[in-house]
Order: structure tokens, then sequence, then C-alpha cells
């Protein structure tokens, strides 16, 4: 066994796709050590949708039933139209879980880092907290971090994992973030809080509206209810340094359901999330440096699959280097598949967040086309919550869109 001194993997980062990456890693039979730059290990939020292309690994690696005691399994997703409630389409999820083979789950963002930190622990992977990380460079036999304090460490492979704000990705790759305008608010509060709201305790529920949604769904067994409220900021699009605080959050609500409109005064107002994304890049490797997660691909969340992604990436990544036992080969298979479905995943986050905040004529063609969906109709997930493609063969066609023009959008 080789010196703690010199790990196999350096992960930086200790989210859901650092810490889910570094077990993946450690199942090989690789010494991996994670650096996280909080004092503590932890995740901010609350609620999180967990697909069945997500629940097929966690169920791989042994932690479903674990997830399964945290989490809820829902019945079905409903998306309504946010002004007058009328439903628009649904999915059944019990359905969804015969069709792929894995359920569809909504977990606590906090619950479902816990179960990696646990599994991190029980696999030896060593941790390590208040590790700032403020430079990477390739060595002649792997790469190195330059640590806040002066230190370095040094590995084969270091994985930046390092999320949106990620160093790795300003040093490597040098874009910038992209500003949706648009904001989110939360909040997970006791189920009795919101029994008289009219909510649907089993379902996850979207609610679509000119520039604005509002997501919930009940957490931890059912005993919380969580909350999601998305608006676009008038002061953002004005090019105000403080947008979307809470008098445009009450103002972005006011023409919505009397459901959506009872919920709103329960977000939390301390704290809200700018909806930011990065345009796809292809080139996520350089060297023995790879970026996973958010680092390389943060979406916006209107796919609910960025944390999948980040856990996919971990996946795939530990699955090539089991096949090759080579990290420059199982780095270029990594990169040759990720690459492209992340793409896809960002691209049409972007395209379904358009689509959700419609106003006027194209509302109304959107949600003839939504009502006329078979609830039993696949075609535009099939692409997504089946099994993570490995290789480039192995990743599904897209779905086909429907032009807004091919309906009248009649009242």
């Amino acid at each position: 066994m080789k010196p703690q001194s010199q790990p196999d993997v350096l992960v930086v980062g200790g989210g859901i796709g650092g810490l889910s990456s570094a077990y993946a890693l450690a199942r090989q039979g690789l010494r991996v050590r994670v650096l996280e730059r909080a004092k503590e290990f932890g995740e901010v939020g609350a609620g999180l949708q967990i697909a069945p292309n997500c629940t097929r690994i966690l169920a791989e690696y042994g932690l479903l039933d674990e997830a399964r005691s945290l989490g809820v399994l829902p019945e079905n997703m409903v998306m309504r139209d946010a002004l007058d409630s009328r439903e628009l389409t649904r999915l059944d999820l019990r359905d969804l879980e015969r069709r792929y083979g894995y359920p569809y789950m909504v977990i606590h963002r906090s619950d479902l880092h816990g179960i990696f930190l646990r599994a991190c622990e029980r696999a030896g992977v060593e941790l390590l907290t208040d590790r700032t990380v403020v430079g990477y460079e390739n060595t002649a036999d792997g790469a190195r971090v330059l640590l806040e304090d002066g230190k370095v460490e040094s590995a084969p492979l270091v994985v930046a994992a390092d999320g949106l704000n990620s160093v790795a990705r300003r040093l490597l790759v040098g874009d910038d973030v992209v500003s949706s305008d648009y904001v989110a608010y939360r909040a997970a509060v006791p189920i009795e809080q919101v029994r008289d709201n009219g909510v649907a305790e089993k379902d996850v529920t979207v609610y679509i509206g000119p520039r604005c949604h509002f997501v919930q769904y009940a957490l931890r067994g059912g005993d919380m209810f969580n909350q999601v409220a998305v608006f676009e900021s008038p002061k953002a699009l004005a090019g105000q340094a403080d947008w979307g605080t809470p008098d445009e959050l009450d103002a972005a609500f006011e023409a919505t359901c009397d459901t959506v409109r009872k919920g709103i005064p329960l977000m939390w107002r301390d704290r809200w999330w700018q909806m930011l994304d990065r345009d796809p890049v292809e080139n996520w490797v350089h060297g023995r440096i790879a970026l996973l997660g958010d680092a390389a691909h943060p979406p916006l969340q209107y796919m609910a699959q960025g944390a999948i992604m980040a856990i996919e990436d971990g996946w795939v990544l530990a699955r090539h280097y089991a096949g090759r036992r080579d990290w420059d080969a199982a780095l270029a298979a990594y990169e040759a598949v990720r690459v492209e479905h992340c793409r896809r995943v960002q691209s049409t986050a972007r395209e379904w967040g358009k689509l959700w905040h419609l106003d006027g004529t194209p509302r109304r063609r959107r949600n003839e086309i939504m009502r006329a969906r078979d609830t039993y109709d696949y075609g535009f997930t099939d692409w997504v919550y089946g099994p993570t493609a490995l290789t480039p063969d192995e990743e599904p066609a897209m779905f086909t869109p429907i032009p807004l023009s091919t309906v009248s959008g009649a009242p």
C-alpha cells in the first residue's frame, strides 16, 4: 500500500460531484484524497430530484436502499400552468420506474451528500477539510495542486470537482459564467405548514408561468415539503448588481394561482441563488487534470440533471479506468462520451427554461402541445433517463422537438 503522502488520485472539491467520484474511484482499489476548502463537509440547499439514470448508479454502488430510506418516491410529475393551475402534462413515475428499471426519487441535497460522505469513509477515502486550492499544473508523472497556504499536493491524476466557480476551469479554459437573469428562492418546511395550501403531497408539481415557475414536492419521508420559486429579475435585465431581491420575488408571482401565491411567503428570504451556467466546452481533460461536475458542465436547473451528471461523470471515469488501468486512455474515453451528453443536457436546459416562461400566444401554443402529449410517451425522456453511456455509440438519439408554430394557440 502506498504511503498517505502519495495518493493515486486527488479530488478537489467535497460536494456531491467530488465525493461521488472519489467513491467510484476508491471502489477500483485506488487511494483517493479529497481536498475540501470549507472547514467541514456539508451541502447548502434543499431538495434534489434524482432520475433513473442516477438511481441506477446508486443501486450499483449499494447505496439505493439508504437513499430510499431518506428520500421520497413521488407518484407523478405534474406540470401545470402557473396562472390558472390547469394541468398541462404528467409523467406516471411508477410506470417510469417500470420502463427504466430504477425509481425517480426526491431527496434532500444534504442527505444525498451525507450518503456519499459515509460511503467514502467506509471505502477509506482520505477526507481533508480547510484546503483551498489556488493553482493546478501538470508534472512528468501526473499533476499537482498548489494550496493557499503554499503547500503542494500531487498525484497521478487530479480531478477538479470545484463547482461552478472552479479555479481549474478559470485557469485551464478561462471562460466566464453566463447569467440567465433568473434567480431561485428555496425553502424546505414542515409539511404541516403547507397542508392547507392545496399542495399535492405525493407528486412533484411544476407550475410554469410567464417569466417564472414554482416547484413543489415532499421530502424526508413526507415530513418536509420543498419549494423552489424561480423568476426573471427586472433588476438583472437593467444591469443592476443587486438583483433577485425579495421584493422582486413577491412581484414576480402576484398574478399566479392560489397554491403558488400561498407558497411564496414561506420561501427563505435571507439567501437566493442566481441562475448561472457556462457555455459548453469540448476540452475537459488537460494532461492529468480532469474537470468533473459543474466545473466541466454547469447547467441551468430545468432538467434537474446537475448533480446527476456529476455522479455519472465519476461512474464513467471509474469504469474506464477499471477496463484499462491506464489514466491517459481512461481520460480520453471519459472525455469522448461525457462532453457530448452533457452538452445536450446543458443546451436542452436552456431551451426548456425558455419554453416554461413563455407568455401570450406562445404560452397558449405551448400549453396546447403539452396537453396533447400522452402520459406514457417517453420520447422526451429516453435520451436522458436510460443507462448512462460509456461510449459515444451508446449515446441514444435526441428527442424530436415539436415547433410551437404547428398549433393555433387558441385560448
